[in-house]
């Protein structure tokens, strides 16, 4: 009988950990619909917002933190459908003038799967030790992966949005080559400013608004 209860001890104790943690990570706003709802637009409103006070420093930009934010917080389904609104609103009334139709479709689907990738990220972290939401975010760990989903996202972007954007002009790798060349200086300062966001920016705002909702 000893020995029985011995065995449970330690199972019985990783289930008191995981209710900690789903009460730690668990709230009662995100369930109302209505309230996701005006967190949807909340975060759509502010994505559009900060891209265009920002449209006119060539390549510095929140936008894709903002969406990446939105699927931290809601999920990959409501990530997604900020993603979407807000690049489409963005894009398509870009005060620099409207994306070509090529390009357009694939910053969609991009800045979509932006959303989705925000919410995904969430469901990973949630499951490590390191990550504590009730303690702080600026970590080691925390802060590397979060740099490096920046720089993936957006050294991604830059190198398919050339490439389409190359073959609206020509269907010649050539012409991709030297467009990506000439851009170089550009993109570099759009793949550091986004890093440099997801590690100092994203921790921050990861954890002050699950305070707010909890």
């Amino acid at each position: 009988m000893e020995l029985e209860s011995e065995v449970k001890k330690p199972s019985e104790k990783v289930e008191v950990l995981d209710i900690e943690q789903e009460r730690i990570y668990h709230s009662i706003w995100l369930e109302r619909n209505s309230f996701r709802i005006v967190l949807i637009s909340t975060f759509t409103a502010l994505a559009i917002v900060l891209g265009y006070l920002l449209a006119l420093i060539f390549n510095i930009e929140l936008f894709t933190l903002t969406i990446f934010l939105s699927g931290f917080i809601l999920g990959k389904k409501d990530g997604m459908i900020v993603g979407f609104l807000s690049s489409f609103i963005f894009c398509f009334f870009n005060p620099l003038g409207p994306s070509p139709l090529p390009l357009l479709t694939y910053q969609l689907f991009h800045y979509a799967m932006v959303g989705v990738s925000g919410g995904i990220m969430s469901a990973f972290l949630n499951d490590k030790k390191f990550f504590r939401l009730k303690e702080d975010l600026y970590t080691f760990q925390v802060m590397i992966i979060l740099g490096i989903i920046g720089a993936l996202i957006t050294f991604t972007y830059d190198i398919l949005s050339t490439l389409i954007s190359g073959f609206t002009v020509s269907f010649t790798i050539e012409y991709f080559i030297t467009s990506y060349i000439f851009g170089i200086p550009f993109t570099t300062i759009h793949l550091i400013g986004n890093t440099l966001g997801f590690i100092f920016i994203l921790p921050g705002l990861i954890q002050l608004i699950n305070k707010m909702l909890h």
